[in-house]
C-alpha cells in the first residue's frame, strides 16, 4: 500500500514538474517576443522623424537650415555634430539654460572654425598635388615650365594661334579633380568670347598653344586658377581644375 501511495504521489509530482516547464518554456518564449518588440518599437522612436514642408514659414526655415550647412561646410565645419548643433538652436529659441554660455560660444566657436578649415585647406592641397603628380606621367599628358599639364584631344594642325592680348571664342566645360561640372559654355549652347590676357593664368598660357580648331584637356594647378580663394561655392580652395577646351576662332 506503501509503495502504490509512494508511486501515487512520484506520479503526480512528475507531471507537476513537467507542466510547470512547460509553462515556464511559453512564459520565455512570450517574453522574448514582448522584448523583440520593444526592441522594434525603439528603434522606430531612435528614426529621426521626417520633416514636412507645407507652407512659407517651413521652406523658409528649411531655407536657412541649408545655407547655414552649406556656409560651414565650406569653412570646414564638416566634422560638427549636427545633433549637438540642432540642441544649440532649439536650447536658444526655447529660451532654455544653454549648457555654453553665448558670451563663452564665440571664442570657441572661432578657434574651433579656424583650425577645421585649415585642416580642410591642408587636405585639400594634399589631394590636388597627389592628383597633378598621378596625371602628369598619364598617357599623352604634357607638362610646361609653369606646372600646367595639358593633353591634345585633336589637333586641326592649320589656323592661328593667340597672343595674350588676343580675343578668343571658346567652347569649354569645365570640372573639379572630383568629376563635378562647375562650368559649361556647351551646355548654355553659347561660345565664350574674352581677352586671353584677362582669365586665369592657365587659359591665357594654354591657349596660346592652340591653334583654331583644336581641342585639348588642361589641367590647371591651383597657382594657376583660382588658388587659396576659390571661387563661388564650387570651385573650393586650393582646386586643380580641368577644362576641355575648344578653341573655335582668334578674333
Amino acid at each position: 500500500m506503501k509503495s502504490f501511495a509512494f508511486a501515487l504521489i512520484m506520479l503526480i509530482s512528475s507531471t507537476l514538474i513537467a507542466q510547470s516547464k512547460k509553462e515556464l518554456v511559453a512564459q520565455v518564449a512570450q517574453l522574448k517576443a514582448e522584448i523583440e518588440k520593444l526592441k522594434s518599437e525603439i528603434v522606430e522612436l531612435k528614426k529621426p522623424k521626417e520633416v514636412e514642408i507645407k507652407n512659407e514659414h517651413q521652406r523658409a526655415s528649411y531655407g536657412v537650415g541649408v545655407i547655414m550647412a552649406s556656409n560651414l561646410k565650406s569653412q570646414g565645419g564638416d566634422s560638427l555634430d549636427v545633433e549637438v548643433l540642432s540642441q544649440g538652436i532649439k536650447d536658444f529659441y526655447e529660451n532654455k539654460t544653454l549648457k555654453i554660455s553665448q558670451q563663452e560660444c564665440m571664442p570657441i566657436v572661432q578657434q574651433y572654425m579656424q583650425a577645421a578649415a585649415v585642416e580642410k585647406s591642408e587636405t585639400m592641397k594634399k589631394e590636388n598635388l597627389a592628383f597633378l603628380e598621378r596625371n602628369k606621367t598619364a598617357a599623352g599628358v604634357r607638362v610646361t615650365a609653369s606646372g600646367l599639364q595639358y593633353k591634345v584631344v585633336s589637333s586641326a594642325g592649320t589656323g592661328k594661334s593667340p597672343l595674350a592680348t588676343d580675343n578668343v571664342t571658346v567652347h569649354y566645360v569645365g570640372t573639379t579633380i572630383a568629376g563635378v561640372e562647375f562650368d559649361s559654355s556647351v551646355k548654355r549652347g553659347q561660345p565664350a568670347t574674352f581677352k586671353l590676357n584677362e582669365v586665369i593664368e592657365g587659359w591665357t598660357e594654354g591657349l596660346q598653344l592652340m591653334k583654331e580648331g583644336d581641342k585639348f584637356i588642361f589641367y590647371v594647378p591651383q597657382e594657376l586658377g583660382y588658388g587659396e580663394r576659390g571661387a563661388g561655392g564650387q570651385i573650393p580652395p586650393f582646386s586643380t581644375l580641368i577644362f576641355e577646351v575648344e578653341l573655335i576662332k582668334v578674333n
